[in-house]
This record gives structure tokens, C-alpha cells and sequence, in this order.
């Protein structure tokens, strides 16, 4: 079986699974030297140098206690003994326990050898002190048996610990040596490991990547054939792994591709020519919208016109809304005046009936008197020559009497007179209130109707607003429609050329070993000439008005806008790649605000 065989993903794992067995077999190993190491530093830490410094200590205090026993035993003085002796024992009992510790961690035949020879030697050297410790402190001088007895036994004592210190210390170097014989020994077999796996790793990975790059270079130079036009190339395939199948891919694709450059090659020319119809047809629809366009800034123009008039009307019967409400005012004001009148020639009324009331009683007074002054006179009468004067004075009171009720009686007939005129009067002043008090509800309801008609002409001049404005967006966006027509057929044009220049595109590639062919030429497409907007007649200027109805701006006032309006592209062209996009055309009127407006609907 060829490597080709096996699929990429296989043969990159069997390469990852090598690469790892090695990897855990070197761990394994290095685990394993490591471990030897371990023991051995181990032996050497835990072993070797502690019985090394509990021998030196042992030696140490062994040299403490000979010089403290001599002096206490060269001195007779039983007070000196008592100072040296606690510190004898405690020394004593410290070299006793690194006796015993190093007992416990002897483990060679030698060690134990001059562990034993170096206890006898301390043993012997004990008995001997304390025979002559007891002697001394039986008050017995023992200096001499110092000297004689007990230093021969110390300095063999000495020579066991030097003897067996020497020993640890040669263990410990020797045990440090194959510690670092087993340090060169793991980095020489973990060395070796790894320039054999380095080895093995970079054959296998050079035999891996030349199975993989191989037939991926291939694939490469069939690619770069096809990109540069090739489709008549012969691509062999062998193996079954993903290679394989990108180059079975690639001669698929090299078959549809050749099949689709025929197509292709075919059908550009009726592109080519359909936008050129196309071209044709939208510049004789933007010479249509063009008109329709000029159409409408006419209509705009005569609506602000329009405009103008409604608004002069409405200021007009605005104005005379006030005058009649200034005739309703003054109305009102005449009739309150008559109102006082009629109440004046009332009071009036009432005074004059008032005198003839009075007239009556005087004239009743008079009649009175003038029968009291007959009866004076018929008393006087009676009383003869004595009455006489009384006769004459009654006669006089007589006499006034009834020129007071003559006076009284044409006083009431002219106060008789006056009221009758006065009461015709107020009947004259009650019709001219009531007739004033028609006149000022005629005019008020003439108020009401004028403003009726100036909130009728408000509404008249907004309503006309409105529909100078939706004349003025329809002008706008039938202009942004001729603007869409032109980029349309601009764009049709470019579709034209690009479909040409597709031909030529498809003429690059090579089929059954010769070219597609060579493109036909396009038909020329012919620009119908648009013709330019009609200027909008000029406005006829209102008559200002003190309380406009309607604002100016709502309406075309303005002069129109050339055809060829910056327009942004439509929705369904902003869907078309970017080559078949057509440039905008660009007008001196791109700089105004009305050009902002969104469009995209149309």
C-alpha cells in the first residue's frame, strides 16, 4: 500500500501518534534517570551526611569531655568536681544519642566494623572515668592515673572517632561521585534518545510533507494553467487521499469552466445586444420625462400664481372681516347711546307725570281756598257792617284763588301736552333702539360671514400651498426620475461595452487547445438628445397683506431646476455591481436643500 493511500488526516495522525509514543518513551526514560538520581542524592543527603556530622559532633563533644573530665579530676577541690559533672553527663548523653543515631543508618560492613571498635574504645574510656571520678571524690589524688591510665585510653578513643570520620567522609565523596557518574550517565542516554528521535522525526516528517506537497504542487501549477486561461490541460490523479481528490476537483472544474466560457461567449452577444435596445429605449423615455418634467414646473408656476391670488383674497376679506367689525362696534355703540336716550326720555315721563300730579294738587288747593272764601264771604255776609273788611280780604282770597286754578289748569293742560309728546317720544326712541338693535345683529351676522369667507380663504390659500407643494415634489421627483432614466441608460450603455469587454475576457481562455474566438463588435447605441427644461413663467408679486395666509416658501417660487438634478440611485440599482454602476450626473443646483430629499422610492 502507497503512503497516497491514506488519507491526510491519517497519515498526520500516524505521524502525531509516532511523535507522541517517542515523546512518552523519552519522559518514561527521563522519569527513570531521574528517579536513580533521586536515590542517589537521597542516599547521600539522608545517609551519608548525617552520619558525617553526627560523627564530627560525637568527636567534638568527645574532646569537650576530656578536657573538662582532666580538669576536673587534676583538681582535688570537692566544690570544683560539682561545677564539671552536670556538664560532663549532659555532653555525655548528646554524643550517646548521635551513637545511636548513627548506629540506625549504617548499612555497610566496614561502617559497622569501626562503629563497634570505636563503642569499645568509648566503653573502656567510660569505666575507667568514672572509677576515677568516685576516687577523686573520695578525696584519693588520681592526677597521676590521669596521665598514665586514662590519656592512653582517650587517645585511642580519639583515633576510633578519626579513624571512623575519615571512613564517612570517604563514603560521602564516594557516594557524591556516583551521583554525578549517574547525572553524565542520563544526560548521555537522554542525548542519544533525542538526536535518534530528531533523526527519525525529520525523516519521517520530510516523507509525510513530500507525499503532501507534491501532489499539492501539482494541483498548483493546474490552478495557475487554469488562471491563465488553460482549460485544455490533462490532469492525472493517482492515490485516494484529499490531494487526490483537489486534483479530481480541479479537472471537474476545468471541464465546467470550459463548458461555462462557451456559454459565457455565446450569450455576451445578445447582451451586448439587448442593452443597446435598452440604452435606445431610456433615452427616448428620459426625452419624455424630460417634457413631463418642463410640464410640471409650468403647472408649479401657475399654482404659486395661483397662490398669490387666493392669498390677496384672503387678505382682502380679512381686511374687510375688521372693517366689519369695526361697523359692529360702532353699531353697538349707537345702539347703548339710544338705549340711554329712551331711558332718558322715560325719566322724563315719569317727571312730567310727576308735575301733573303736583298741578293737581295745587289746582285742588285753589279750589279749596275759593270755598273757604265764599264761606268767609257768607260769614261776612252775616255779620253785617262788621264783616265788611273780613268781605272784602275773602273776596281778594277768592279772587287768587281762581286765578291759581286758572293758572294750575293750563299748567296741566301744557303738562298734559309735553307728556303726550314725550310718551310719542320714547315710542320714537323704543323703535330706534329696536330698529338699531336689528341693524347691530345685521351686522354682526355680516361679521360672521366675512369670517366665514377670510377662514374660508385661509383654507383656500393653505389648500393651494398644498398643492403647489405636492406639484413641486412631484416636479422634483419627476426630475429625479429623468435623472434615473439618464444613469439608467448610461448604465445600459456600460452594460453594453462591459458585455464586449466580457467577449473579449472569455476570448483569453483556451478550449479543446484553441481559443474561445473573437468578440463581434457591439452596435453603437444612439443618444437621443434631451431636450432642456422650459423656464417656468415668472410669478406675478401679491399685494402684501398684513396677515399672510399661507407661507411663500410652499410654493415654486424659485426658478426651476435643470433636468440632469443630482439624484441618489435607487434602490434596485444600488443591488447592481459595481461595474454596471453609472456615474451621477452632476448640476450647479446639487447645492441646495431641496436636493436632500429621499428619493429611493422612485
Amino acid at each position: 500500500m502507497q503512503m497516497n493511500d491514506l488519507k491526510v488526516r491519517t497519515r498526520l495522525n500516524l505521524g502525531s501518534g509516532a511523535v507522541l509514543f517517542i515523546m512518552v518513551l523519552l519522559t518514561s526514560l527521563g522519569i527513570w534517570r531521574m528517579q536513580v538520581i533521586s536515590d542517589v542524592t537521597e542516599t547521600m543527603a539522608r545517609y551519608d551526611n548525617t552520619r558525617l556530622q553526627e560523627t564530627v559532633r560525637w568527636r567534638e563533644n568527645t574532646q569537650k569531655n576530656w578536657i573538662r573530665t582532666r580538669a576536673m579530676l587534676l583538681n582535688p577541690d570537692p566544690q570544683f568536681n560539682k561545677i564539671w559533672e552536670p556538664e560532663i553527663a549532659a555532653t555525655s548523653a548528646i554524643i550517646s544519642e548521635a551513637q545511636k543515631k548513627i548506629e540506625a543508618l549504617l548499612h555497610t560492613e566496614r561502617g559497622r566494623q569501626l562503629f563497634q571498635a570505636m563503642g569499645q574504645e568509648r566503653t573502656a574510656y567510660r569505666n575507667l572515668r568514672a572509677q576515677l571520678m568516685e576516687r577523686n571524690a573520695n578525696g584519693e589524688y588520681v592526677a597521676q592515673a590521669v596521665e598514665d591510665d586514662l590519656r592512653p585510653l582517650a587517645e585511642a578513643y580519639d583515633r576510633a572517632l578519626e579513624r571512623f570520620e575519615a571512613f564517612q567522609q570517604e563514603t560521602y565523596t564516594q557516594t557524591r561521585t556516583d551521583a554525578l557518574a549517574e547525572v553524565r550517565q542520563s544526560q548521555i542516554i537522554l542525548g542519544t534518545c533525542t538526536a535518534i528521535t530528531l533523526v527519525l522525526g525529520l525523516l519521517g516528517a520530510w516523507s509525510l510533507g513530500r507525499s503532501i506537497t507534491r501532489p499539492l504542487a501539482q494541483a498548483v501549477d493546474h490552478a495557475q494553467g487554469i488562471a491563465q486561461g488553460n482549460l485544455a490541460q490533462t490532469i492525472v490523479v493517482s492515490g485516494k487521499d484529499e490531494t487526490a481528490t483537489l486534483l479530481r476537483t480541479l479537472h471537474d472544474m476545468q471541464a465546467r469552466l470550459a463548458d461555462i466560457v462557451s456559454g459565457v461567449r455565446q450569450n455576451a452577444d445578445s447582451v451586448a445586444t439587448a442593452s443597446t435596445e435598452i440604452a435606445q429605449g431610456n433615452n427616448d423615455l428620459s426625452a419624455r420625462t424630460e417634457q413631463q418634467a418642463s410640464a410640471l414646473e409650468q403647472t408649479a408656476a401657475s399654482m404659486e400664481q395661483l397662490g398669490s391670488t387666493v392669498r390677496q383674497n384672503a387678505d382682502s376679506a380679512a381686511q374687510a372681516n375688521q372693517l366689519a367689525m369695526s361697523a359692529n362696534d360702532v353699531a353697538s355703540q349707537s345702539g347703548s347711546v339710544v338705549e340711554q336716550m329712551v331711558t332718558t326720555m322715560r325719566d322724563i315721563q315719569e317727571s312730567s307725570q310727576r308735575i301733573a300730579d303736583i298741578i293737581g294738587v295745587i289746582d285742588g288747593i285753589a279750589f279749596q281756598t275759593n270755598i273757604l272764601a265764599l264761606n268767609a264771604a257768607v260769614e261776612a255776609a252775616r255779620a253785617g257792617e262788621q264783616g265788611r273788611g273780613f268781605a272784602v280780604v275773602a273776596a281778594e282770597v277768592r279772587a287768587l284763588a281762581g286765578r291759581s286754578a286758572d293758572a294750575a289748569k293750563e299748567i296741566k293742560g301744557l303738562i298734559d301736552t309735553s307728556v303726550q309728546r314725550v310718551g310719542h317720544g320714547t315710542q320714537l326712541a323704543d323703535q330706534a333702539g329696536a330698529s338699531m338693535q336689528e341693524m347691530v345683529g345685521a351686522i354682526r351676522r355680516v361679521t360672521d360671514i366675512m369670517g366665514e369667507i377670510s377662514a374660508a380663504s385661509r383654507e383656500q390659500s393653505s389648500g393651494v400651498v398644498q398643492v403647489g407643494e405636492a406639484i413641486t415634489q412631484m416636479d422634483r421627483a419627476t426630475q429625479q426620475n429623468a435623472a434615473l432614466v439618464e444613469e439608467s441608460a448610461a448604465a445600459a450603455d456600460n452594460l453594453r461595452g462591459q458585455a464586449a469587454q466580457l467577449v473579449q475576457a472569455m476570448a483569453f481562455f483556451q478550449v479543446n487547445g484553441s481559443r474561445a474566438g473573437t468578440p463581434r463588435p457591439a452596435p453603437v447605441a444612439m443618444t437621443a438628445a434631451v431636450p432642456a427644461a422650459k423656464p417656468a413663467p415668472t410669478a406675478v408679486a401679491p399685494k402684501p397683506a398684513p396677515k399672510p395666509a399661507a407661507k411663500a416658501s410652499g410654493l415654486g417660487g424659485s426658478a426651476p431646476r435643470p433636468a440632469s438634478a443630482p439624484a441618489k440611485p435607487a434602490a434596485p440599482a444600488a443591488a447592481k455591481p459595481a461595474a454596471l454602476a453609472a456615474p451621477a450626473v452632476k448640476s450647479a443646483g446639487a447645492s441646495k436643500g431641496a436636493e436632500n430629499d429621499d428619493w429611493e422610492t422612485f
